[in-house]
């Protein structure tokens, strides 16, 4: 069962520190969603995104191995990874990096569930 849960936040963990690596700039940013960033402002608004991530990201791996952090972990990162799908969604058809971005996140909300599940299996 404890494989199951510290697997299961790492590779969430994983996928929502991806993206911090866009802090370093705009050109980054554009390669991995595959998107023009115009002008300043755009461009600090994705590089803070990309903090958001890390801090996300950084509570999940926590989470894999500090027990009181979980619960909160799990809503956090399913809760970013879930809201993207469903703006994806909403809009329609997107480029193909942000389809890839959409493919990671289900793997992330899959990895994420059997780490909530054997969790929760583990506190009956």
């Amino acid at each position: 069962m404890q494989i199951l849960i510290v697997g299961g936040f790492l590779v969430a963990a994983i996928i929502n520190l991806l993206p911090v690596m866009g802090v370093i700039g705009a050109p980054q940013l554009e390669r991995m969603y595959g998107v023009a960033l115009e002008g300043p402002d755009i461009a600090v608004l994705m590089r803070h995104r990309a903090i958001l991530f890390g801090i996300v990201g950084a509570l999940l791996a926590a989470a894999a191995f500090v027990p009181s952090f979980r619960w909160a972990a799990f809503f956090a990162g399913m809760l970013s990874m879930v809201s993207f799908l469903v703006f994806q969604a909403l809009e329609g058809e997107t480029n193909v990096e942000l389809g890839r971005v959409a493919l990671v996140d289900y793997v992330g909300i899959a990895a994420l569930a059997v780490a909530g599940v054997a969790v929760w299996m583990q506190t009956d």
